[in-house]
């Protein structure tokens, strides 16, 4: 009978100690599982929208950041002088960066904060939660000095830690993006 208790007692601690380390409990450390999943999968780039190439622009602004990407040799330019347009098509090189042009993804290094969680209009809790990441994997070509200054915004997220802000519902055996 001792011995019964004994084990019955072990067993209940271990089954407190595994609800405190479940991947759907409001942690840190489960948030961060979930948006390093989630990113991991989801880079960040240039140009989200994804143009068709080859593509075409007389806009000044879209010019200068398109011949940022000539001169890291992912896109060749060919001027239309007739219609006042150039005329952008990947290179070899470019050829696995277009559309998008992503230049890495973002690693969680923090939880700064999370709202406790509040079931949504889902039926699933959800949490805001803000974060601190640095963008990993960046290529060559994105640190140039052309396309940082041609692309301000991702000369910023590359060059050192940034914050963000994300939304994050529980299922059933984790923490993920919700649809």
């Amino acid at each position: 009978m001792v011995h019964v208790r004994a084990t019955l007692s072990v067993a209940f601690v271990a089954l407190l100690l595994a609800g405190c380390h479940s991947k759907t409990a409001a942690t840190p450390d489960n948030f961060i599982q979930a948006l390093n999943a989630h990113y991991l999968e989801h880079s960040e780039c240039l140009m989200p929208d994804a143009p068709r190439f080859p593509y075409e622009t007389s806009d000044p602004d879209k010019t200068k950041q398109m011949n940022s990407l000539v001169k890291a040799q992912l896109l060749t330019v060919a001027q239309e002088p007739s219609i006042h347009v150039s005329r952008y098509t990947a290179t070899t090189t470019g050829a696995r960066a277009v559309p998008r042009f992503c230049y890495g993804h973002r690693e969680i290094t923090g939880i700064e904060s999370f709202t406790p969680p509040v079931v949504a209009k889902g039926g699933f809790p959800e949490t805001q939660v803000i974060y601190s990441y640095i963008i990993k994997d960046v290529p060559v070509w994105a640190k140039t000095p052309e396309v940082e200054a041609a692309f301000p915004d991702m000369a910023k997220a590359t060059s050192g830690p940034s914050t963000g802000h994300a939304t994050l519902a529980k299922t059933l055996v984790s923490w993920q993006f919700p649809d």
